[in-house]
């Protein structure tokens, strides 16, 4: 599959796995657009995600959580590179505490990253994607959405809802 030229989203893409990937898309010559939430962690590794094949990197601050960012993060995308082909969901967080030691807000920001902001990637992307004439959105999961694991109650939840 030839992918040179075309733009991906990648959200959580200045480390782990989202790095990993957006690493390869750039060696395919993909321009990648990654976003986290610590503007010196992006300016890092879009540093050096240039450096390396013929793809380009940019990178915008994005919290997957708020909508508004996630729209403005399109937006800033789209006009860095002109549309967006691939959408690769991969920002997460878990938590892990037993339920009756979790804090409310912690059980929240665990599905609100990992499935609300699923959510809000796809709507803005699914629009642009069309006008592109199709493309691809992965979603990045994990074992723990089908095979639940002590102290993973709000992990396990959100894998299990983005599945």
């Amino acid at each position: 599959m030839n992918l040179k030229g075309k733009a991906a989203v990648v959200t959580g893409g200045s480390k782990g796995i989202g790095r990993a990937i957006a690493e390869s898309l750039i060696d395919a010559g993909v321009n990648v657009s990654i976003s986290a939430r610590n503007e010196d962690e992006i300016r890092r590794a879009v540093a050096d995600l240039n450096e390396r094949g013929s793809g380009r990197a940019a990178g915008f601050v994005c919290d997957v959580r708020d909508e508004a960012q996630v729209r403005s993060y399109f937006a800033q995308t789209v006009e860095h590179f002109g549309g967006v082909d691939i959408l690769v969901n991969n920002a997460g967080i878990g938590l892990f505490a037993p339920v009756e030691s979790m804090s409310p807000e912690d059980f929240r920001a665990v599905i609100e990253t990992n499935v609300c902001g699923m959510f809000y990637c796809c709507h803005e992307a699914i629009p642009l994607k069309k006008q592109r004439g199709g493309g691809y959105i992965i979603n990045i999961s994990s074992l723990a959405g089908t095979n639940a694991h002590p102290r993973l109650a709000a992990y396990n939840a959100s894998k299990f809802g983005l599945n």
